[in-house]
């Protein structure tokens, strides 16, 4: 059975690579905080001191980061990923980045004959503890062919969208939606509360109209009790955004509703509310009432 690299083992990569491990994977793990990889080396995983070093004893190598700073970072170097990967090995990036930088990334793995999947995924805490993310894939048909045994174990199903650079795109626009219908619906709260009309009517009302996204009764719990934990920290959100108006801007495509939702979100980020899931930017436009 293939050695199997993971880096950054936030809320969704620990899952993630726990899921794998769970299905008799070697992992060889590497964090910047070790704390959180704590459980993983607990239960059999081996802790690598560098990307570097990951990279060299792995065959196919996972990352799972929060900014495309952080992946270059990660990637370049002295104790880069890249230097320490062996030769025709597959890098698999399931970090959000946008589509330019995703492309910029392979070329860099390709001076170093490495393989590369764009493969970020759709999803949030649960569905990653679960096994039930959705992969969205750029690259190398027989790349995705070799990395659809992990797809399957660490989600539950596999879109592949042709070249590299196609699952950041649709991801993006995954969570540009999000972000902007998350927005819409908190806009819509606060301005029933303060018309005079309870919270739980409007739950139940705009909820069940065609005009609420779907996603939004899912995250009606987090909402009605002002629960934040962060399954998708508001931070991160707001970073998703901003590499949608990069992309935008890249593609000579207006997008004004892009950036004003990413600006609200910029905001509510501002006063206290980065850490919190995404569903807190409705306290934050509450706080304007």
């Amino acid at each position: 059975m293939k050695t199997i690299g993971c880096i950054g083992l936030g809320i969704m990569g620990s899952r993630m690579a726990a899921n794998l491990q769970k299905a008799g994977y070697k992992l060889v793990v590497y964090n910047r905080s070790k704390e959180k990889a704590k459980q993983l080396i607990n239960d059999g995983a081996i802790w690598a001191n560098t990307p570097k070093e990951i990279g060299s004893v792995s065959d196919i190598v996972i990352t799972m980061l929060s900014t495309p700073e952080v992946v270059k970072n990660i990637a370049l170097g002295e104790n880069g990923l890249l230097n320490g990967m062996q030769k025709n090995s597959l890098w698999v990036n399931c970090s959000t980045v946008n589509p330019s930088f995703t492309k910029e990334v392979a070329q860099l793995a390709q001076q170093h004959q490495i393989r590369y999947l764009d493969a970020p995924v759709a999803g949030t805490k649960a569905p990653a503890e679960n096994g039930e993310l959705l992969f969205l894939v750029g690259g190398d048909q027989s790349d995705i062919e070799e990395a659809t045994p992990l797809f399957d174990i660490m989600g539950k199903k596999v879109i592949p969208l042709g070249k590299v650079g196609n699952g950041a795109a649709m991801k993006i626009l995954i969570n540009q939606l999000l972000g902007q219908s998350m927005v819409a619906f908190a806009e819509a709260l606060v301005m029933g509360e303060a018309m005079g009309l309870e919270k739980e009517t409007l739950f139940n009302v705009l909820l069940n109209t065609p005009v609420v996204a779907p996603v939004i009764a899912a995250l009606r719990p987090k909402l009605e009790h002002s629960e934040y934990t962060p399954n998708f920290q508001l931070q991160w959100l707001q970073k998703d955004l901003h590499l949608s108006s990069i992309s935008a801007y890249e593609n000579g495509v207006a997008t004004p509703n892009i950036n004003t939702t990413k600006e609200i979100f910029a905001q509510a980020k501002q006063h206290g509310f980065g850490e919190h899931d995404f569903t807190a930017v409705y306290e934050y436009l509450n706080l304007r009432k």
